[in-house]
C-alpha cells in the first residue's frame, strides 16, 4: 500500500514543530521525526491502528496514537491517506467539519 500526507496533516506537523521549536528545536525535530516514523508500519499493516470513535465505527478511517497526539488516516483499497495530526484533548465528536468527511 501507498502512503500519503494531506496539506492538511503536513501543516499540522510544521505546527507541532513550531510549538515545540519556541522552546528547544532539537526536541521539535526529533519529535516530529517520530511522528512521521509512527506511520513507517502502516504501509505492511494499515488496520494497526484503532478505529476512530468519533467516525461512527467506519472501519476505514483509522488513528495511531503517539505520545498524546492522534494520527488519524482513511484507508481506502491500495492507498493509505494521512488526515491529520492533533493533539488527543481535542474533541472531534463536536465538530462539524471532521477530517475525513470529503477527504479523497
Amino acid at each position: 500500500m501507498k502512503l500519503y500526507w494531506s496539506d492538511v496533516a503536513e501543516a499540522d506537523l510544521d505546527d507541532i514543530y513550531d510549538y515545540i521549536a519556541r522552546d528547544v528545536p532539537y526536541y521539535a525535530e526529533l519529535f516530529v521525526d517520530k511522528l512521521i516514523e509512527s506511520t513507517d508500519k502502516l504501509e505492511d499493516h494499515p488496520k494497526i491502528g484503532r478505529r476512530v470513535p468519533e467516525a461512527d465505527d467506519r472501519d476505514d478511517v483509522r488513528e495511531l496514537i503517539v505520545q498524546g497526539y492522534r494520527i488519524i488516516y482513511l484507508v481506502t483499497a491500495d492507498e493509505i491517506h494521512i488526515l491529520t495530526v492533533i493533539h488527543g484533548s481535542r474533541d472531534l465528536a463536536g465538530r462539524e467539519n471532521k477530517p475525513w468527511n470529503g477527504a479523497l
